[in-house]
C-alpha cells in the first residue's frame, strides 16, 4: 500500500535494526485519512473471504479494525489487556507477550461478541514475532469462530511472525512489509499483487 509506505517514510523513525515508531499516524496519535484508506484496502483484499466479524487488540488495532469493519458493513470487537469491572463472566483468554513493553498480558475477549461458526478478520497495527495475532487466533478459535484471515498494517518482515502464522494455516494480509530498518533508512519487501 503506497500510501502507508510514503507516510512510514515520511513519518516513522527505526530506533533500532527491531523497533520502528509510528506514534505519529498509528499507535498514539492517529490520522483518520489513512485509516480510513488501511481500512478500504482491507476490505477490498478480503472482499471474498466472507467476513463476518473483526477481532483486534486494544488500543492500537482499534482505529484500522474500525475503519475495516465500517467498510465491511460488519461488527468489530477488540480484546481487552486488563480485565475489568464489567469484563469478568464467559471470558476466553491468552497470554500474550509484548516485545515493545517487555511484558506479557493475558488478553481477554467476551463469548458474547465471537459467536461460533463466524468467520473472523483479525486485525493488528503491528505483526513482529507474531505472538499479538496468534494470541487473537486463539481466543477466536476458543470461541468457536473460524479466523478467515488476519490483515496487518505493518509487518516487520525479519522477523518470525508471519511464518508463525502461515504454518498454523492463517491467510495474511500485510499492508506495509519492512524488510530492514537502519537508522535514516526503512526498506521495504516489494510484493507484486
Amino acid at each position: 500500500m503506497k500510501q502507508l509506505k510514503d507516510k512510514i517514510r515520511e513519518e516513522g523513525r527505526a530506533l533500532s535494526d527491531q523497533v520502528l515508531k509510528v506514534d505519529a499516524f498509528l499507535n498514539h496519535q492517529v490520522d483518520p485519512v489513512l485509516m480510513q484508506a488501511i481500512g478500504k484496502e482491507f476490505a477490498e483484499r478480503f472482499k471474498d473471504a466472507q467476513i463476518d466479524r473483526i477481532v483486534t487488540l486494544e488500543s492500537s488495532g482499534i482505529a484500522p479494525a474500525m475503519m475495516a469493519a465500517l467498510e465491511m458493513g460488519v461488527p468489530f470487537v477488540f480484546a481487552r489487556k486488563r480485565k475489568s469491572l464489567t469484563l469478568q463472566d464467559d471470558l476466553v483468554e491468552a497470554d500474550v507477550y509484548s516485545f515493545t513493553k517487555q511484558e506479557t498480558n493475558r488478553i481477554s475477549l467476551s463469548r458474547r461478541f465471537v459467536l461460533p461458526g463466524e468467520r473472523v478478520l483479525v486485525i493488528d497495527d503491528f505483526l513482529a514475532n507474531g505472538e499479538a495475532a496468534l494470541g487473537l487466533t486463539q481466543l477466536v478459535e476458543a470461541a468457536g469462530a473460524e479466523i478467515a484471515g488476519v490483515g496487518i498494517v505493518i509487518e516487520k518482515s525479519f522477523q518470525p511472525g508471519r511464518d508463525k502464522l502461515i504454518e498454523r494455516g492463517y491467510r495474511v494480509e500485510s499492508l506495509a512489509r519492512v524488510a530492514k530498518l537502519e537508522k535514516d533508512h526503512i526498506s521495504f519487501v516489494e510484493v507484486v499483487r
